[in-house]
């Protein structure tokens, strides 16, 4: 009988914890539909950023320019309160209709949300624009599950959960600087838009317009071509996928891409093929059946794909019950948990650090007294602050694509985590005394705060997630935990800029200028005491990888012992 390779080929998670000499390929169509859609999101989110200070101060909401930021605290907040409020409910729902559905919601979510906001002309609109938003949004819980259930061996786990990272970055320019650069266009482009018209009516409409586009190019992306890969689900119909299919197929130069990848074509391909070799003889004497050897070998030259999970129907009606206490292990509550964290002091940066560039120096200097008491500020316009964000989102982008992967490669997800959590506090010590360099090297203390704060986060979010979704005790659990993750971080990053807002407000008033990032330093602290508490995971695919391993061995007893039985019986 000839020697056939006992793991199945494709989508196995016994290939995730073994060195088989043909691993499954890189997933990187459906990757690479997947980055499609999320790119539309961090375009939405992040292009409000250049223009938030003076979307505000056109609201007249307040007098007093020290308040400004509290109010666009309230506004970045009010998208990630909503997002709160309803995560957990996305992610048990994507556990029960699937991925897709839930993503392509998000995504028309976001598209709504960016036309109301466009139209505000009051601080309520705009309040009640990023909520629809959040509501409808539960993408970043699901994509991480999407991610998870698409990447089946471990080797490619690093360059995986780095692209997601990398297709925000990307937004992060493009958000940015289209902001920045549309915002108010009768001001910036008169000739083009004249004043009396709609542009001068709703000043930052331009900017959600594009927004609006992009969202509904990742819309029709997700409906043509994203596949569902919900265990229980992917094997159903899908009108949206069938049609992508049949447009690619008509297209000379992408028909290749129009081959097949559903659960239903897998299937319908074996029933076309013959499943034993006309060599190969039923095994006689063999008595562990749940061995992959105990049963009649597949051809693994023609047979395709098949997933661990989809034949083991037992394991998964097991694993679809799982209670809370089973799902919510310590290991990843502790994780959530830091996921939190992470999330509020990042956030915190992200939507402080705009304001803090803009912020004009005050109209009456006040005595310095260090090392804590001082009030300064750069005063720059919409449009250098989107500049500076766009480059911040190209070196993201650079660190993500040639850094990040071989560097969770050489030190692991948990042992990077660890070190950025305990040195994390520093970038917030440090970051408020830009405002003191000499006026010549203001721009490069900007340029090394970003530096530090992109390689940092770059770092810390892939490893966390690779973290959480191998504590993960069960695939079929892994949209309830990364729903729980999406809401805890989006509560955190609620708090974080409403809570920054203020505290920057009063600093302002008081002389001490530097007090929203001294108290994230304090948070970025206690992330570093939960964080150190993380264990490694001994991931579901490695236990399944064992468990194949010790089924092999005991397939091999079996044999040895029945060889032995016979020659005792011809002995006699």
């Amino acid at each position: 009988m000839r020697n056939h390779n006992s793991s199945f080929v494709k989508g196995t998670h016994p290939s995730k914890g073994s060195h088989s000499d043909n691993p499954p390929p890189f997933p990187a169509r459906q990757m690479l539909v997947l980055a499609i859609c999320r790119i539309c999101e961090p375009i939405a989110f992040m292009g409000i950023f250049p223009y938030i200070y003076f979307m505000i101060e056109d609201f007249h909401v307040t007098e007093d320019k020290s308040r400004i930021s509290f109010y666009a605290g309230m506004v970045t907040s009010a998208f990630t309160f909503a997002e709160f409020s309803t995560g957990l409910l996305w992610g048990r729902l994507s556990d029960k209709v699937g991925r897709k559905p839930v993503l392509l919601t998000g995504l028309i979510g976001t598209a709504l949300s960016v036309l109301i906001f466009g139209f505000a002309s009051n601080l309520t609109v705009a309040l009640i624009a990023r909520a629809v938003g959040g509501l409808l949004n539960g993408n970043m819980g699901v994509l991480q599950t999407t991610v998870a259930e698409l990447i089946t061996t471990k080797e490619h786990q690093p360059r995986a959960y780095t692209i997601m990272p990398v297709v925000w970055c990307l937004g992060s320019i493009v958000g940015p600087m289209i902001g920045g650069a549309l915002a108010r266009p009768c001001i910036s482009y008169p000739s083009l838009f004249p004043a009396g018209s709609i542009w001068d009516k709703y000043p930052y409409l331009l900017p959600n317009l594009f927004s609006a586009f992009v969202v509904l190019v990742g819309v029709i992306n997700g409906i043509l071509f994203l596949e569902e890969t919900h265990v229980e689900m992917k094997s159903r119909p899908d009108r949206g996928l069938e049609l992508g299919n049949w447009i690619l197929s008509a297209l000379p130069n992408f028909r290749g891409c129009a081959e097949p990848r559903d659960e239903k074509s897998k299937f319908s391909v074996i029933e076309e093929q013959p499943l034993l070799d006309h060599d190969e003889q039923l095994p006689g004497y063999r008595t562990n059946e749940s061995s992959p050897d105990s049963s009649p070998r597949l051809r693994s030259a023609s047979v395709p794909s098949v997933s661990w999970d989809e034949l083991d129907l037992e394991r998964r009606s097991e694993e679809s019950n799982l209670g809370i206490s089973r799902i919510f292990t310590r290991p990843v509550v502790i994780n959530i948990v830091s996921f939190g964290i992470l999330a509020f002091h990042t956030m915190t940066f992200d939507q402080l650090f705009p304001v803090f560039l803009s912020t004009a120096p005050p109209e009456h200097r006040r005595p310095i007294s260090l090392p804590f008491k001082f009030v300064d500020g750069f005063g720059l316009d919409s449009q250098a602050v989107g500049i500076i964000l766009s480059a911040q989102g190209a070196y993201q982008l650079a660190v993500n694509m040639f850094i990040i992967p071989p560097v969770l490669k050489r030190f692991g997800a948990r042992q990077l985590f660890r070190f950025l959590v305990i040195v994390y506090f520093l970038l917030y010590l440090v970051t408020p005394y830009l405002v003191l360099l000499p006026e010549e090297y203001r721009m490069t203390g900007v340029a090394i705060i970003l530096i530090w704060k992109c390689t940092f986060a770059s770092m810390a979010y892939p490893s966390n997630a690779i973290l959480t979704a191998d504590s993960a005790p069960s695939p079929l659990a892994l949209g309830t935990i990364n729903g729980v993750a999406a809401s805890t971080a989006s509560l955190c990053r609620a708090f974080g800029p409403t809570i920054s807002g203020i505290l920057y407000s009063v600093g302002l008033q008081s002389g001490y200028s530097g007090l929203a990032w001294w108290c994230s330093a304090l948070v970025a602290i206690s992330g570093a005491l939960v964080g150190l508490q993380i264990r490694e995971p001994q991931s579901r695919t490695e236990d399944k990888a064992r468990l194949a391993a010790d089924a092999e061995a005991n397939q091999l007893d079996t044999n040895q012992t029945g060889s032995r039985e016979v020659t005792s019986t011809s002995g006699a």
